[in-house]
């Protein structure tokens, strides 16, 4: 045997034993990934995230991940390649999977697969005819986000002081980059595809880049709007990811999500510190927050739902035969409003309440009665909840607040000048502390409603 074979041999003989030796198990050792931040500091876990301690203050401007966003959107997905270990999103993942919420809580008359299927292509044009929209609608509806699309800063974001006319009075670049987003979204657009493709891109990548590892985004913003516009975001992240499936959104909607849970307080529900106490008002925005969450496939602790229905029992006005009776109050020990009744009723849609449910029908029929929508004092936050818990119920009572809806709002539209596509907020209830993206984002919102999400219901299903 020649002297080279005898060499080579016995070398292939030695790498063997050690590489057996090495993995102690007889097979070939796993390749490691690290995934690093800026700085050179290692993160192990791609969505680990520590909520142990929540700061509302001097929050980390750290990304979970170590995204170069200057990346195109059909790019950025094959740069992250890690994240396609994620499960798939399942698109007839329920609303609410865990055990009833109390005795006022029953199946829902009809669950939709995917609350957001029908904004785009033949089902929203079906749900826009059946409930009721119309081309004077969807004219206003183009015409509003255009007006939004002009607002857009440099960076990608939004303000709700200007640069138009009739600016809020505080500043919160969180909460006006998530109201312009969720308005375009609501139309079909996403940073993959329709026609604000571009800016939806662009204000993701500013709004992911505000985000701690604890989850919080909404640092910047003055204390009693904080949590508002954390549960915005955690919407508008939600939303997006459900729509697209976009892997590399997914941790940052689930840092949201797991932040809201571990925000909730005692009572139940959530209000402008973390843990602390509760309100009807904030509490609704994370409500929607984490049931977008929930659809698009996150994560969120099941026993959160049980916490909120206790909550929003507190706040009812009073019980009737162990069923709640129509209103709802801001906290515990106020009166009932109809803006507070309109949300939680809504909440009480998303967590599962059939529609029979006594209280829902009086609660609705109430706000019809006594509390349309006029301008003479134009409220377009209590509108926002009304139409869509009103157009989840349908029926008649949905039909005759429509009816003013569709041609109201469309009339008080600004159609001339620089402020053309918006609605002015001098007069509104809050519109005069929050500025004119607010009130043009909610009067978009109420707007979409046709199609923005899925009906909750079949009416014909009434006893």
């Amino acid at each position: 045997m020649p002297v080279w074979l005898v060499s080579l041999i016995i070398h292939l003989l030695m790498l063997l034993m050690l590489a057996l030796i090495t993995t102690k198990s007889g097979s070939i050792g796993s390749i490691v990934l690290t995934i690093s931040q800026d700085g050179g500091n290692v993160a192990n876990e791609l969505t680990e995230f520590s909520i142990d301690t929540i700061e509302l203050d001097g929050v980390s401007q750290e990304l979970p991940v170590d995204l170069d966003l200057s990346l195109e959107p059909d790019r950025i997905e094959s740069s992250i390649r890690i994240a396609s270990l994620d499960p798939p999103i399942d698109p007839l993942a329920p609303l609410f999977d865990g055990p009833l919420l109390s005795g006022a809580v029953t199946k829902l008359s009809v669950l939709p697969s995917n609350m957001f299927a029908g904004r785009t292509g033949a089902m929203k044009q079906r749900l826009l005819k059946q409930a009721g929209g119309t081309k004077t609608t969807e004219d206003a509806v183009s015409l509003g986000l255009k007006w939004i699309q002009r607002q857009q800063l440099g960076d990608g974001s939004w303000s709700l002081r200007g640069p138009y006319a009739d600016g809020g009075r505080n500043e919160n670049k969180v909460s006006a980059t998530s109201m312009a987003m969720l308005a375009f979204m609501g139309a079909g657009s996403t940073h993959r595809g329709g026609q604000y493709k571009k800016e939806l891109w662009q204000a993701v990548r500013w709004l992911v880049k505000q985000q701690g590892r604890d989850g919080f985004m909404a640092g910047q913003a003055i204390d009693h709007e904080k949590m508002y516009a954390q549960a915005q975001a955690t919407i508008a992240l939600c939303e997006l990811y459900a729509m697209t499936g976009d892997s590399w959104i997914r941790p940052f909607a689930q840092a949201s999500c797991d932040f809201a849970v571990a925000a909730q307080s005692p009572q139940g529900g959530w209000r402008y510190r973390p843990r602390f106490d509760s309100d009807t008002s904030v509490t609704g925005w994370f409500v929607m927050g984490l049931q977008s969450g929930q659809v698009a496939g996150l994560e969120v602790d099941p026993y959160v739902w049980h916490r909120v229905a206790g909550y929003l029992d507190s706040v009812s006005a009073s019980r009737v035969n162990d069923y709640y009776a129509s209103g709802f109050s801001y906290m515990v020990g106020d009166a009932a409003s109809p803006s507070m009744t309109a949300e939680g009723l809504l909440c009480r849609q998303y967590m599962g309440s059939d529609r029979n449910l006594p209280g829902m029908r009086e609660g609705l029929g109430a706000i019809v009665a006594n509390h349309p929508i006029s301008y003479r004092e134009p409220d377009v936050y209590y509108w926002y909840y009304a139409t869509q818990s009103l157009h989840h119920f349908g029926g008649p009572l949905w039909k005759q607040w429509n009816d003013r809806l569709k041609v109201e709002v469309p009339a008080q539209q600004i159609t001339r000048g620089p402020e053309r596509g918006s609605w002015s907020p001098q007069n509104d209830a809050w519109g005069r502390h929050a500025g004119r993206l607010y009130t043009t984002c909610f009067s978009l919102y109420c707007l979409e409603v046709y199609y923005r999400h899925m009906p909750l219901y079949n009416p014909d299903d009434e006893v």
